[in-house]
């Protein structure tokens, strides 16, 4: 099938056909397997996924999912049409070369003003127009009754090079349907650099054949490298070894048909010059593209659309951000733990004007465990101590700590925990804990920008944590360190314990012991010796005084050994509160960059599994291709 030597000028039809070969069913099989691949691809695209595709890459994966729809619509035919569009600058002949092809002027070309502006469809009458291609319906249509030309579509198109854009813009929206692209130049535009341009955008997608038309005008005897031997060094540096080139002169053989009044077909011009191919380039295009070829050429085009379908989805596939999801969270936890320390420290804070109040309710909490004596002293001194406090003056009071904390505790001070910690909690929002959400947001996004995780992939879900409702975070969290103080201060463990259960029950016994034994002596003292002792006032006194005394030497020592004052109260509360607050802290962020990292690894192996079918599917039909003459057409 190769015309890229002169010596080829003079041969016929037979030297050109292929054997016929009974072709496997490979096209109907081809195309469902194209719809299947259609389908993720779209999906990939119309889904909300974590990892987006840039503007270009979108329009790519568009293109992409269009020809495997048109494909697989074009194939699943008995038989399939095969298009071959002209594509040429100004004035190089494509028009003329179609009528030369067609035997008479079909597609109007013009020697005062040879731009092609309309589309030219030629194609077999047997073919109902609703076969053809939506964007070749749109063209220009002319039928034909060549038998050699059923199953091919030729289509005259625009020029390039055309100072009118929208000729452009109209061929580039017919190139997707070409199966062969029939490459015309002339002597004078055979390497026009908006052609070769596009040609090479196009040369891995599509099919191309050579013609050099007006050839009685590459033959001018000067020196020099002639046109066709400059053409085909372009060509072999493109990768094209044995291209296909036919050497020309369409408008001899259209001036020849229109003198021609036969119903065969036209004779052959009398002064053709040496190495004239027209003849060959007919004869390829009814007899040497055979149903074998035209499939071949077909399934050869979808198998590099398949290459370039699996190249760009790799190129394309999101990256694995595990290892770097991993370093984000180690750094997070760092910045996460400082920030847990700076807001509890904010926190703590705010109760250092209540710390009175707060040592007044664990006081009294601690007083629950007493009974007798020391309980009703203790009130007492309780509150004369804490006489001063001012705390239900500036919190709402209704003894809701029971049902804050669970259980119903009784106490004389009806503090409404739950609103006092509301307060401390906006207090410190509107100072602090407010404007440094949004502060620590954008250092946790610095962080992973370090370790290079994407931002884009980060920002909003880490957005999203920072818009919640934080207020009712730090609220649980104080209330619950508060709660944790309380059980450790009146539910110690260990030694303490020990000692405060020691403690407690010398408090509960020892000043009622106290008054027993007092009184007793007393009574002795008055009734039994003789003669009798009659108490004074300061013997009298001793039942008041003596027990005192043991109440307050316990007391005394509870304070030393178990005391309840607001910096030791402080500083577990701040750690209590520091871990808490940690937590909350870590709950909220920490799980983002493991949680972003694994929806992108399964984005990523839904685009393996695209690239996985799509290789297979290239694989059977490189397996399942007939040996037929098409190797020419197509570069490496």
């Amino acid at each position: 099938m190769s015309a890229s030597g002169p010596e080829q000028e003079d041969a016929t039809a037979t030297t050109a056909v292929a054997p016929e070969v009974p072709p496997q069913p490979l096209l109907r099989t081809l195309a469902p397997l194209l719809r299947g691949l259609e389908r993720p691809v779209r999906s990939w695209l119309d889904s909300r996924r974590k990892y987006p595709l840039s503007m270009m890459q979108r329009a790519e994966l568009e293109g992409l999912a269009d020809d495997l729809r048109r494909q697989a619509e074009t194939l699943d035919v008995e038989k399939p049409l095969l298009v071959v569009m002209l594509m040429g600058g100004t004035g190089v002949g494509k028009s003329t070369l179609l009528n030369a092809l067609a035997g008479g002027p079909i597609a109007q070309a013009s020697f005062t003003r040879p731009t092609t502006r309309d589309p030219v469809v030629y194609f077999h009458h047997s073919v109902k127009s609703e076969r053809l291609d939506p964007a070749l319906r749109l063209c220009r249509l002319v039928q034909h009754d060549r038998a050699g030309l059923e199953q091919k579509v030729i289509v005259d198109t625009p020029d390039v090079d055309s100072n009118d854009l929208s000729n452009r813009d109209k061929l580039v929206a017919l190139l997707p349907v070409a199966d062969i692209v029939l490459y015309v130049g002339s002597q004078e535009k055979y390497h026009d650099r908006i052609v070769w341009d596009l040609f090479k955008q196009q040369r891995q997608r599509r099919a191309f054949a050579f013609v050099l038309n007006k050839w009685d005008r590459c033959l001018t005897g000067e020196s020099g490298i002639r046109p066709d031997e400059d053409l085909l060094a372009d060509l072999k540096a493109e990768g094209f070894q044995s291209p296909l080139l036919f050497r020309t002169t369409a408008q001899l053989w259209l001036d020849a048909a229109k003198t021609h009044s036969g119903s065969g077909p036209p004779p052959r011009p009398a002064d053709l010059p040496e190495g004239e191919q027209f003849a060959l380039l007919r004869s390829w295009l009814e007899l040497g593209l055979t149903k074998l070829e035209i499939e071949a050429v077909k399934a050869r085009g979808v198998g590099q659309l398949l290459a370039h379908v699996a190249r760009v989805a790799e190129a394309n596939r999101p990256p694995d951000l595990t290892a770097e999801a991993e370093k984000v969270k180690t750094a997070w936890e760092t910045t996460l733990a400082d920030e847990a320390d700076v807001q509890a420290d904010v926190l703590v804070g705010t109760l250092e004007p209540y710390q009175t109040e707060v040592e007044h309710h664990f006081s009294v909490e601690d007083q629950q465990r007493f009974r007798g004596l020391m309980a009703a002293y203790l009130r007492v001194t309780t509150r004369l101590r804490y006489a001063g406090s001012g705390l239900r003056d500036r919190i709402p009071l209704a003894g809701l700590k029971g049902k804050l904390l669970g259980g119903k505790v009784d106490t004389p001070v009806e503090w409404n925990l739950g609103a006092f910690v509301q307060e401390c909690a906006r207090t410190a929002g509107e100072r602090v804990l407010d404007q440094r959400t949004a502060a620590l947001i954008n250092r946790l996004l610095v962080d992973a920008e370090s370790k290079g995780f994407p931002l884009t992939l980060l920002s909003e879900p880490a957005n999203s944590a920072g818009r919640l409702d934080w207020r009712d975070k730090v609220t649980r969290a104080v209330i619950d360190a508060l709660a944790e103080v309380e059980r450790q201060a009146t539910n110690p463990t260990g030694f303490r314990r020990a000692l405060r259960g020691t403690l407690t029950a010398a408090a509960n016994t020892l000043p009622e012991i106290a008054l027993v034994a007092t009184v007793g002596t007393l009574l002795w003292n008055f009734f039994v010796p003789t003669p009798s002792i009659t108490p004074d006032m300061f013997q009298m006194l001793l039942v008041v005084l003596i027990p005192l005394v043991v109440i307050v030497a316990v007391h005394l020592l509870i304070l030393l050994l178990l005391p309840i004052r607001w910096p030791t109260i402080r500083a577990e509360f701040r750690r209590q509160l520091g871990d808490r607050m940690a937590t909350e802290l870590g709950r909220a962020y920490l799980a983002i960059p493991g949680e972003v990292a694994a929806a992108i690894r399964e984005e990523r192996k839904q685009v393996d599994r695209l690239v996985a079918e799509t290789k297979e599917v290239e694989n059977w039909l490189t397996e399942r291709q007939q040996a037929a003459h098409v190797g020419e057409l197509y570069g490496k």
